[in-house]
């Protein structure tokens, strides 16, 4: 892959990946250029959410960026694009003056991966750009959510900590209402000004950075156009003379005349998440999203019969055997790209940061490989209905305890890496040091080992732009992607909390976390449609309405973010 080809597309320059109810993370480094609460309750133990009239008192203004112009403006909710790399002699200057005081910030953030050692050429340099001496408190990605629910837990907390939106479960959103300063009097209304990378942000990015009826949260901004695509392996369909099917009838029509098993070759992997997306079912990537008001009734996504045809349908392709064997034994997601890179399937479903990382992976292995992101049908055949996903899902907070200065030294930080695409300030924090970390190569920037090694996660969470998409070393795919989202957003619709950072009571806050493995199970044949239904009755009845009611008196009080 190319260690410089990022995109802010997904939930992190290096894409992390996430399912309904459990996240894996995954950091894409590899060749050369970057696409890249409120309510009732005490201090601390607020539950609800902020939105309407209140918010606007706390949200900061908007202000766009006019220093870099995309090659592909965003539309529909989808990211910008740019497909050139920017020579260093034209990068612009969004941070005319170091704004940090020098001061000491120590942060806390999840990795994946080994962690660079602290006094690296690139930390060296970030903090002497931004006037902030970090020192980064690296954990373990995959066990990130034990780590931050045992220091939020204590008394001693690092100055800033990072926290993903996987993990806003159990006691944390109470823990960040407690321990984490209120940003507004910096950046509320006109104040975020003084930072213009970050009044640069999207205001539906900020609205999620509201907990407790404060704004406390930096963050990082996405678009709210899906992220998991159905990919397809474009140069064995034209060999095989296959084309894009186009209804759900289609698509198993084809799959049974693609799979040759004797040949290990099967049409798809897992395709649930389509399944989701092709019947309208709506989001399952963050718990206020699975509700929407139909008429006059609150209902949540597993009471839908779209829910139940999306499971049906997925059933029906593992009960025709065209479903990869692997996938039937319910082997990792991200084993189903190299099933996809092998030509074992044709078909899967990922993050559609897999279209450029798969590609550049597999243009030095084989010259013929294509693959493309082919357009969500609706049941019929016709325009599909989607859901938006949350405008911004990682979040970066400071201490309470902090002092006024290192507030500020925070923003500084902050706004530094929220530097836009072709600005010196985005090369240094995407990239790092020029002959160090990397150099160009055919005039894109490429990493060297060590950039690799080193560039690579930290900065990322605690600043971004608004959300862009930037591959220049596949152009093609940069517009590719951008237009596949533009075409889709044009079909996506916002559901009644979008938008929203909302805090559930913690009573209910773990009611469905059954479902994603019924889901599977059902899908694979060893339950059944009847077991969902059932286990949606008890849904109901275990406080399942109790909390439609708790959301509904919720969209009463606040009414949506829109």
């Amino acid at each position: 892959m190319t260690p410089n080809a990022a995109s802010s597309s997904g939930p992190s320059r290096r894409s992390l990946l996430t399912s309904t109810a459990a996240a894996t993370a995954a950091v894409a480094v590899g060749s050369p250029l970057l696409a890249a609460c409120g309510g009732g309750g005490q201090e601390g133990r607020k539950e609800g959410t902020t939105s309407g009239k209140e918010a606007a008192k706390i949200l900061p203004a908007f202000v766009a960026s006019s220093v870099v112009t995309p090659d592909i403006p965003a539309k529909n909710g989808s990211a910008a694009g740019f497909s050139r790399a920017i020579p260093t002699a034209q990068l612009k200057t969004s941070v005319p003056k170091t704004l940090g005081s020098g001061g000491k910030l120590k942060v806390m953030s999840p990795f994946w991966g080994t962690p660079p050692r602290g006094d690296n050429p690139y930390y060296t340099a970030m903090n002497k750009a931004v006037g902030v001496d970090v020192t980064w408190q690296n954990q373990d990605g995959v066990t990130y959510d034990q780590k931050l629910g045992a220091v939020l837990a204590s008394s001693e907390i690092p100055d800033v900590v990072v926290v993903p939106g996987w993990n806003l479960m159990g006691r944390i959103p109470s823990a960040i209402n407690a321990k984490f300063a209120d940003l507004g009097p910096y950046l509320s209304g006109d104040k975020v000004k003084d930072y213009p990378n970050l009044a640069a942000v999207p205001t539906e990015a900020w609205q999620r950075g509201i907990f407790g009826g404060q704004l406390r949260g930096i963050p990082m901004p996405a678009p709210y156009v899906t992220d998991i695509a159905p990919l397809y392996r474009k140069d064995l369909f034209a060999k095989k003379g296959y084309t894009v099917p186009g209804s759900p009838d289609d698509f198993l029509a084809w799959a049974k005349e693609a799979t040759d098993a004797k040949s290990k070759l099967w049409a798809c992997d897992d395709m649930k998440w389509t399944a989701f997306h092709i019947f309208g079912v709506l989001s399952g990537a963050d718990k206020a999203l699975w509700w929407n008001l139909e008429g006059d009734k609150l209902v949540n996504r597993i009471e839908t019969e779209q829910f139940l045809e999306a499971l049906e349908w997925t059933r029906k392709l593992y009960a025709a055997g065209v479903v990869h064997p692997d996938a039937v034994q319910g082997k990792a997601g991200g084993d189903a790209g190299n099933r996809f890179t092998a030509g074992e399937v044709l078909v899967y479903n990922q993050n559609i940061s897999d279209w450029w990382g798969k590609t550049a992976e597999q243009r030095t292995q084989n010259a013929d490989f294509e693959m493309e992101a082919f357009d969500y049908f609706g049941p019929d055949g016709g325009d599909p209905t989607l859901w938006a996903v949350q405008p911004a899902n990682i979040f970066t907070f400071v201490s309470k305890k902090a002092s006024e200065q290192q507030v500020k030294d925070f923003l500084a930080l902050c706004n530094f890496c929220a530097a836009p695409y072709g600005t010196k300030e985005f090369m240094l924090t995407a990239y790092g040091v020029e002959g160090t970390d990397y150099t160009f190569e055919k005039g894109l920037p490429v990493k060297t080992q060590q950039g690799v090694n080193e560039v690579n996660g930290a900065y990322d969470y605690t600043g971004n732009p608004a959300p862009y998409i930037a591959y220049p070393d596949l152009p093609e795919i940069t517009k590719g992607m951008v237009e596949w989202q533009q075409r889709m957003g044009a079909f996506t619709r916002k559901s009644s909390f979008f938008g929203l950072t909302v805090t559930e009571p913690a009573r209910w806050s773990n009611l469905a976390d059954d479902f994603e493995q019924l889901e599977d199970d059902v899908v694979r044949g060893r339950k059944k449609i009847s077991d969902v239904q059932q286990a949606v009755s008890d849904w109901r009845s275990r406080g399942g309405d109790g909390l439609r009611d708790w959301y509904r008196k919720l969209l009463d009080d606040n009414g949506s973010a829109d």
